[in-house]
């Protein structure tokens, strides 16, 4: 498979198409929906990665799935799949992909399992390529789910151990990455549950939240 790291090679990155500026700049000027509603009236991004490997400088990014949330609901017409293979040797094909995930986006919530992982290779790619500092509101199931869920794990576990307590099929073999994606939604929405029964509730708190959660298991 090919990734992005044929568009790294050189310094200096090919111009952006005057479409992709134009719409960069309007995403720029947008505002970011209110995190102080409750979970109900929230649209959250969930998002899944394929690399190469772990580490964001030297390994590649292969492609990206990302579905919505919304009024506790999984929307599969509101979904994105994007392979950079797609788009062969055009950087101008890579940048409209990258410029549709951030308006599908549009600076919601965003929710994935491992932030580290998943946070350093986008931040990567748009730092390279539209020179943006990407840092949207994440909410972390891999440190959320343990500490909500403390009666079926104390620890950060796998994804997999999750889809197995939770009671969901997560099939044989390797999965698709929209296959993944729309896992993570389920187990969200049955993290959306639980957090509402400890009153957090809205947006915000949820993600204030999961930085405590992430902060304290990992400072203890």
């Amino acid at each position: 498979m090919l990734g992005l790291k044929k568009f790294f090679k050189s310094g200096t990155p090919a111009p952006l198409p005057a479409d992709v500026l134009a719409a960069l700049e309007g995403w720029r000027a947008s505002e970011a929906p209110p995190t102080d509603d409750l979970h109900f009236h929230v649209r959250y991004v969930i998002v899944d990665i394929v690399t190469t490997g772990m580490n964001a400088e030297k390994d590649e990014l292969l492609g990206i799935s990302a579905v919505a949330v919304r009024q506790h609901s999984i929307l599969p017409n509101d979904a994105l799949s994007i392979d950079f293979a797609a788009a062969g040797d055009d950087p101008s094909a890579v940048d409209r992909q990258l410029m549709a995930l951030l308006k599908f986006i549009a600076k919601a919530p965003m929710v994935c399992y491992h932030v580290p992982y998943v946070g350093s290779f986008l931040q990567r790619v748009y730092k390279e390529r539209f020179g943006l500092d990407f840092q949207p509101q994440w909410v972390d199931l891999a440190w959320l789910l343990p500490s909500l869920f403390e009666d079926k794990a104390h620890s950060v576990m796998p994804l997999d151990h999750w889809i197995e307590v939770l009671g969901l099929d997560g099939g044989s073999g390797r999965r698709e990455s929209m296959d993944n994606v729309l896992l993570l939604a389920r187990l969200f929405q049955m993290l959306l549950v639980r957090a509402a029964g400890k009153q957090v509730d809205t947006a915000a708190s949820l993600i204030d939240e999961s930085r405590a959660s992430s902060f304290l298991r990992r400072a203890y």
